[in-house]
Order: C-alpha cells, then sequence, then structure tokens
C-alpha cells in the first residue's frame, strides 16, 4: 500500500464520525425531537453563515479575534524566549526569579481578568495583554528546559571557537533549544486562541468570534452560536495546522512535529 493511499484513508476514516454527528443532528431536528430555537437546524445555520458572509459581518469578527490573537501570541511569546533564555543564562536570577513566576502560573489565567480590567480598562489593550500573558508561561518555561538541555559538548566548542556571549547564544544555545522552543510556541499558539476567545467574553468586546457567540446567546440565536462554535474549531485546526508546518520545516531532521503527533 502506497503512502499516498494510507494518508487517504486515514484522512477518510477522520470523517467518519463528524459525519455520524451531522446525521445525529439532521434526524433529531428533523423528528422533532427536540425545539429548533434550541438546536438549530442544519439549514438555518447554513443560511445564517452565508447572511454574515454576504454582509461581511463574518469576516469583521474574524479578523479581529485572529488579529489579537496574533498580537498577543507574539508579544508573549517573544518576551517568553527572550525571558527563558536570560534566566537560563543567569543562575542567580533564576533562583530569584522563578519560585514566584512558579506561583503564579498556577492562578488561572481568568482569575487576573477583574484586575487587569482595573489596570488596563475594558479596551484593546487589556485584551492584548491578557493573551500575550498566557502565551508567556509555556514559552518561558519551555525555553528555560530547552537552554537547560543543551549539550555541554556545543558549550565546549562554543569556548573553542572563542565566541562571545551573543555568538554562543545565537549560534549554539538556542539552535540547541529549538526543540523545546517550538514546543512551548505550539502549545502558546492553542492557549493564546482559546484565551482570545475568553478575553473577548469577559473583557467585552464590540468585534470578534467571542463576541459573536455572546450575542448570539443573549439573542437565542442558536445558528449564530453554532456558526461562531464551527468558526472557532475551523481557525483552531488552521492554526493547528500552520504550528505543525513551521515546525516540520524548522525541525525537520527531529521526525514528527509536536503539532503532528497530537
Amino acid at each position: 500500500m502506497t503512502a499516498a493511499v494510507s494518508s487517504a484513508r486515514r484522512r477518510i476514516r477522520g470523517l467518519v464520525l463528524p459525519a455520524i454527528i451531522l446525521f445525529a443532528w439532521w434526524l433529531v431536528v428533523a423528528l422533532g425531537l427536540a425545539d429548533e430555537r434550541i438546536v438549530a437546524s442544519i439549514g438555518s445555520v447554513l443560511r445564517y453563515l452565508g447572511e454574515s458572509i454576504a454582509t461581511g459581518d463574518l469576516w469583521v469578527d474574524l479578523g479581529a479575534s485572529v488579529g489579537r490573537n496574533l498580537l498577543g501570541f507574539g508579544i508573549g511569546a517573544g518576551l517568553g524566549v527572550a525571558t527563558g533564555v536570560l534566566l537560563s543564562l543567569s543562575p542567580d536570577l533564576r533562583g530569584l526569579t522563578l519560585p514566584s513566576v512558579n506561583a503564579l502560573k498556577q492562578v488561572s489565567i481568568f482569575a487576573w481578568v477583574p484586575l487587569i480590567s482595573i489596570w488596563f480598562g475594558l479596551g484593546e489593550g487589556a485584551r492584548v495583554f491578557v493573551i500575550a500573558f498566557s502565551t508567556w508561561f509555556p514559552v518561558l518555561f519551555n525555553t528555560i528546559t530547552g537552554v537547560s538541555g543543551v549539550p555541554r559538548e556545543l558549550l565546549e566548542v562554543a569556548k573553542v571557537h572563542r565566541f562571545n556571549r551573543l555568538q554562543t547564544v545565537t549560534r549554539v544555545i538556542l539552535p540547541g533549544a529549538l526543540p523545546s522552543i517550538f514546543t512551548g510556541l505550539y502549545v502558546g499558539l492553542v492557549m493564546s486562541w482559546m484565551v482570545t476567545l475568553g478575553a473577548e467574553y469577559m473583557l467585552t468586546s464590540t468585534r470578534g468570534v467571542g463576541h459573536m457567540l455572546l450575542d448570539g446567546r443573549e439573542n437565542f440565536r442558536m445558528d449564530q452560536v453554532l456558526v461562531g462554535v464551527l468558526v472557532v474549531g475551523l481557525v483552531g485546526f488552521a492554526l493547528h495546522s500552520i504550528a505543525d508546518a513551521l515546525e516540520r520545516r524548522a525541525l525537520g531532521w527531529r521526525g514528527p512535529s509536536l503539532a503532528g503527533r497530537i
């Protein structure tokens, strides 16, 4: 059996469960086993999807969510790698700060929302801060793990070649720590998307997929809610695929990527 045929069969098997769910959904509504005001029909969901695409509302909400997600993720990931490397290279600083950071890590990100809303208000800055803060933790700790795992032999090679500190970091430490850093980036990317929706819920955004879901719930529009859920799933799948492709490209020598194994 060729690899292409095997891959096609896996994809077909992956469609079986969604097909069963769609059939069960259609059957429940068609037989009147559930109130359509609570369980919207597939037809009404498709109609709302078409209308929101035609009016542009879906693209505006999607663009707002993805934009703030990528901004928050970029800030959090950049700070996570930078602080992870800094703490790894300074044992004294790591011993001073890491216990407190570990304690902060145990607090749910949404427990900080009341304080963040007071400090930053309910505007875009607060939402981006929450997303960046949630991304920072996994990237930070995975960077520290990766840097700590760089083989001592590589560091000795850097000394032999008389690399300065910057050269050692950029040519030896970061490349050696990349597998662990990519793991942190992938976890941070997944977490940032979930937190984006939560931030839009709790920090009342006027635009975004989270706002679409909240508005649908308040107006009892289950078709709108289900379209929002569909969009959330598709964006999550797209982020997963992008992370997988980037990791495979950067670390192809390492075998299957983390995203590809999940």
